[in-house]
């Protein structure tokens, strides 16, 4: 067995702590973020659990993430893909906020329910 020392994966050359990685993502970090902030602003101001969000604020707030996202894309930010994904899954969820919440309900009480027959049958 050799003594080598350790590689850093190809996708974290360059990386010196845990902000230089956002930090060479810039559009990726910031689709990211108004992903979060859209999904958090349309839930807070939502009405009740089955009404639709304000088309006035999530649709906006979607087209500044796909706005974020294709710049990400275009200057083509290094594993920036997962950020993307995820700030527009938020922002696409933020639109159909009280039917993204109950099909989430039915189907956490679906899994709930199979691991509970699971253990008993």
């Amino acid at each position: 067995m050799t003594d080598r020392p350790l590689q850093k994966p190809e996708h974290l050359v360059g990386v010196t702590g845990p902000g230089s990685w956002l930090a060479q993502r810039p559009w990726g970090a910031g689709a990211l973020a108004l992903g979060i902030l859209a999904f958090l602003v349309c839930a807070i101001t939502q009405g009740g659990v089955t009404s639709l969000p304000d088309a006035r604020v999530s649709l906006p707030a979607f087209a500044l993430v796909v706005i974020a996202s294709g710049l990400s894309l275009v200057r083509r930010e290094p594993g920036a893909y997962p950020l993307l994904l995820l700030g527009l899954a938020l922002a696409g969820a933020a639109i159909v906020l009280g039917w993204f919440l109950m099909i989430v309900v039915v189907i956490g009480a679906a899994a709930v329910l199979i691991v509970i027959l699971h253990a008993v049958l």
